[in-house]
């Protein structure tokens, strides 16, 4: 009697991401439209934001906070470009992109600036290297 043995292989899905998404080759994280996290949320990869996080949110890499993307609490992040809705404390080391659909209500810090013509921000801004 012989016994056969097949190796299964697991491959690593693939995400690819438009422009307005992050890209910089390393492991991303999407958090889908219609998902509710409450609760502080950390990740040391790029994330894509179409749900909702109720708590502070912490990102080592980039973070998209799509048009759904809904953040209540703090965000920290290297670099973040927000089109959705925040309600809190923005504070981005690198570059902090408001798209024009993009809504904030909370004071930011970042160390670059783009502020697109139609995007909403209501708090103080600072400037930080």
């Amino acid at each position: 009697m012989s016994t056969a043995i097949s190796k299964v292989r697991k491959e690593t899905p693939s995400i690819s991401y438009s422009n307005n998404s992050p890209s910089d080759g390393f492991s991303s994280c999407v958090i889908a439209q219609g998902t509710k996290i409450e609760g502080n949320f950390q990740s040391g990869e790029n994330v894509r934001l179409d749900g909702t996080v109720v708590g502070e949110f912490s990102c080592d890499k980039k973070l998209v906070v799509g048009k759904d993307g809904k953040v209540e609490g703090s965000i920290r992040a290297r670099d973040a470009m927000i089109m959705g809705f925040v309600s809190g404390d923005v504070e981005v080391s690198g570059l902090l992109q408001l798209d024009k659909t993009a809504v904030v209500t909370g004071n930011i810090t970042a160390g670059n600036l783009a502020i697109e013509d139609g995007a909403r921000f209501d708090g103080f801004c600072k400037m930080a290297k």
